[in-house]
């Protein structure tokens, strides 16, 4: 369609991508485009198929994978050096044991001192029970961060560090509170923005809340173990490193020592003070990184992740430490939060589910992040099918991850590649169309009775309108590509329920306060009901009849166009639908048919153009026109009979450079195919011939190609409608010699000596034009003789195209055959010079 990208430019959805392609187009007002495109802007004239451009090398040029910056790497980082000094400080203990049970317990127990015995038992007492509160750590810090209301508080973790405050109170405290586990669990969730319907009360424990000893209160909660172990460990390594730093102050292993046992001694308490202070060290860079130098913080906010960034960095990081510590030192390095989020995403666990979901949206609606995501999550099937999936949940308690999952999707949508996998996926448009919460209703089947229209409210705990703009944003997206169309168009009901939301209504269409939300609803059903009804080939028509077939496709645009004259984009919309529409002749006879449509169209093309706005509106319904009246007997009756003025204004509306094009379609389509007996309302139409002969004369090559082809049509059809006496003198009282005519004729022929798809019906206009005026007089059959018809003739007959045969297109596929095929009408015309050569 010719207002395709002004319409994106008004009111179409910007999308966010990491490449930005500007493509500039001018469109087409009143006729005045002299572009040297060959392809059509309208219907009227064939479209090029859009498809995917071939990156310029530029465009390739530019880094494609937005994971060299990444801001996780510096976790995954912090995780391995953290794991380095873990595992050598583990390696350094391990020997010390082993140094300690081999070489001083084994070969020198007898010999040791009482002192050095008990400081070595004391050593490797404490180191063990370091080690296995190590080893328990991580898996209670994993446990801490299973669920969001765990983590999401740090200050709760402080406020744990008063130990003897914490237990004088707990003493104290009702021991019924200790059965209430889920008491901070709703206070912590409404911290998080979006969050509070997960904080519902559940049918199991929480790992973070269990109490592992009755009447143990806080203390004995699973998520505080992992502080306690903390603790635990600190003390250790201080008491490992005093009495190791002691005993080799001191050196004081007697005189009577055993060979080399003084120095096994000093190696034993090098190897635990070593290892005491690895791990202190360990601790120090991770209060220096973590606590001081918010690493976690600085992360989530490079990340963009919100306030639920916290816990799932946290998770991140405990899981990229985890596999460092347990396996190899660089595995964790192999972690991303986009790999990571899809693992979560597959969980059971609610918490999980949110949690992954919203690091994808982020991702997704980060430019930075945004090509890399889609493309990880468009190459894995599992995930698209899972989110997929989620569409599906209505439970108001799953809401936020519904939401998420459709942000997800309509990103995904918009990527051309993407939209095919998400489309290819079983059952996808039908979870894309449980967004759309009409609310019409149903008539149990009542056969009498049509479902009642659309009623999109609110409720108190669930917000139907923004899964309604999520959903048709998704289906707009993907309706870019000509199968999913097909697919769109198959799923049961969809179609209804998009028509459904294109209601709007007198109230809100009168309504200044009008929530935007409304507004845009019934605007990007509008989008989606114009890309499907615009579409080419087979899938096009059998769309255009199903989108006819619904009772309310045609009156909702009539509310538009009689109550929306403050929603021009809407109207716009509302047109352009009509327009497509109209390429099927049942459909076509639908809109002529419900009342007022007619009227109403006429209303918009002749209204006043104070802005740009409105001078596209007033077009777009001008080619409405023009498409209804097509090959209509009975939309020309309709339209004579809104009034004795209209072909009066139709005919003023030719000196509105503006308009001019779409007004002389409309007059040539009343002369072509208005019934016989209604010629003589038509008869007004001639005094428009003196200015259409002009605009013939003074065209210029490559200018005003469109105005050229529908002049000469509309200059044919008005011979046509006059009798032969009057024809005659219609180019003198132009002014205009018959000899400067004729010849304007044959050099627009042979200007065109191939047929151009921007003006298809240019040869045969011509043609046409003249095998009349040859009808008319003799002398004319002499003038284009002596100026070399019958060569230029002969030339069109071997170049006589399919292109010419049609009246309008969808796409490259030509609707309306012509009854007079394009090699006929040269035939004629060589006829009539070869007559005039005969006698």
């Amino acid at each position: 369609m010719k207002n395709e990208k002004l319409l994106e430019k008004k009111h179409g959805d910007v999308e966010n991508t990491n490449i930005i392609q500007l493509e500039i187009t001018s469109r087409p007002n009143g006729g005045n485009n002299g572009g040297s495109d060959s392809w059509g802007s309208t219907v009227f004239e064939p479209q090029r198929e859009l498809s995917d451009q071939t990156p310029s090398g530029r465009s390739r040029s530019i880094p494609r994978r937005t994971s060299l910056d990444a801001p996780e790497k510096k976790l995954t980082l912090f995780a391995l050096r953290l794991a380095i000094i873990e595992k050598t400080a583990c390696g350094l203990g391990q020997l010390a044991f082993v140094w300690a049970t081999v070489v001083l317990l084994g070969g020198f127990a007898s010999a040791l001192k009482p002192k050095d015995f008990w400081f070595v038992t004391a050593i490797l007492v404490v180191e063990a029970a370091r080690l296995f509160s190590r080893s328990r750590e991580l898996e209670w810090q994993h446990q801490s961060t299973r669920t969001l209301p765990a983590a999401t508080s740090r200050r709760r973790i402080q406020s744990h560090l008063s130990i003897p405050r914490r237990l004088v109170r707990a003493a104290m405290r009702p021991l019924s509170f200790a059965a209430r586990p889920s008491h901070r669990l709703a206070f912590n969730m409404h911290q998080l923005n979006g969050l509070a319907a997960l904080s519902q009360a559940k049918r199991t424990w929480l790992p973070a809340d269990v109490p592992l000893l009755p009447y143990s209160d806080w203390v004995f909660v699973s998520k505080n173990i992992s502080l306690l172990l903390y603790w635990l460990q600190i003390i250790a390594a201080a008491a490992c490193a005093a009495l190791s730093l002691m005993r080799i102050g001191q050196q004081d292993y007697g005189d009577d020592a055993q060979v080399n046992e003084k120095s096994a001694l000093n190696v034993f308490y090098s190897l635990a003070l070593a290892e005491a202070l690895m791990f202190l060290l360990e601790k120090g860079y991770w209060t220096w990184r973590i606590e001081r130098g918010k690493l976690v913080e600085r992360v989530c906010e490079d990340c963009d992740l919100g306030p639920i960034g916290m816990v799932s960095l946290r998770r991140f990081f405990y899981d990229a430490y985890s596999k460092c510590i347990d396996g190899s030192i660089f595995d964790g390095l192999k972690m991303d939060l986009v790999s990571f989020a899809e693992e979560l995403l597959d969980s059971d666990s609610p918490d999980e589910q949110i949690i992954g979901a919203r690091i994808l949206q982020r991702f997704v609606e980060n430019k930075r992040f945004a090509g890399d995501t889609l493309r990880k999550i468009g190459s894995s099937t599992p995930v698209i099918e899972r989110l997929i999936e989620m569409l599906n949940w209505k439970d108001p308690a799953e809401e936020d991850i519904r939401r998420s999952a459709s942000e997800i999707v309509s990103k995904l949508a918009s990527k051309k590649q993407q939209a095919l996998r998400v489309a290819a996926i079983p059952g996808a448009m039908e979870s894309i169309a449980s967004l759309l919460q009409t609310g019409g209703g149903s008539t149990d089947g009542r056969p009498y009775e049509a479902s009642p229209r659309a009623v999109v409210v609110d409720k108190e705990n669930y917000e139907f309108s923004a899964f309604n703009l999520l959903g048709l944003l998704i289906l707009k997206r993907l309706a870019r590509d000509h199968d999913n169309c097909w697919k769109i168009g198959n799923a049961r009901g969809l179609l209804a329920r998009i028509i459904d939301l294109t209601s709007a209504g007198s109230a809100l269409l009168r309504d200044d306060r009008a929530p935007e939300s409304r507004v845009k609803t019934v605007r990007r059903a509008l989008q989606v009901m114009k890309i499907l009804a615009s579409a080419t080939g087979a899938t096009g028509k059998i769309l255009r009849r199903d989108i006819s077939d619904i009772v309310y496709s045609v009156s909702n645009i009539r509310e538009l166009l009689q109550y929306g004259e403050s929603h021009l984009k809407l109207q716009m919309l509302g047109v352009e639908i009509l327009t497509s529409l109209g390429m099927n002749e049942e459909a076509r006879e639908k809109i002529g048919a419900t009342g007022s449509m007619i009227r109403l169209i006429l209303a918009a093309f002749f209204r006043p153009i104070v802005t740009e706005d409105v001078g596209v509106v007033c077009n777009e319904a001008g080619e409405a026109l023009a498409m209804l009246i097509l090959e209509s007997r009975r939309n020309c009756e309709r339209m004579l009979r809104e009034g004795n003025d209209v072909v009066a204004k139709l005919v003023a509306a030719l000196g509105d450079t503006s308009l001019r094009v779409n007004a002389a379609r409309i007059l040539r389509g009343l002369c072509a195919y208005s019934a016989p007996e209604r010629s003589d309302r038509l008869q007004i139409i001639a005094e428009a011939m003196p200015m259409v002969l002009k605009t013939i004369m003074e065209e210029k090559e490559n200018e005003k190609e469109k105005l050229l082809e529908v002049s000469i049509g509309l200059a044919l059809q008005i011979l046509k409608i006059r009798n032969p006496e009057d024809g005659r003198n219609e180019i003198e009282r132009a002014g205009i010699k018959d000899e400067n005519f004729v010849e304007k004729l044959v050099e627009i022929l042979r200007r065109y000596e191939n047929p151009e798809s921007k003006v298809p019906r240019m040869r045969r206009f011509v043609i046409g034009l003249a095998a009349t005026l040859m009808e008319y007089e003799d002398k004319n059959i002499e003038l284009f003789r002596d100026l070399g018809m019958e060569q230029v003739l002969m030339r069109v007959a071997e170049t006589t195209s399919e292109l010419e045969c049609f009246n309008v297109f969808s796409g490259s596929v030509g609707l309306g055959r012509h009854e007079v095929m394009m090699s006929s009408l040269v035939d004629t015309a060589l006829d009539l010079l070869g007559r005039s050569s005969e006698t």
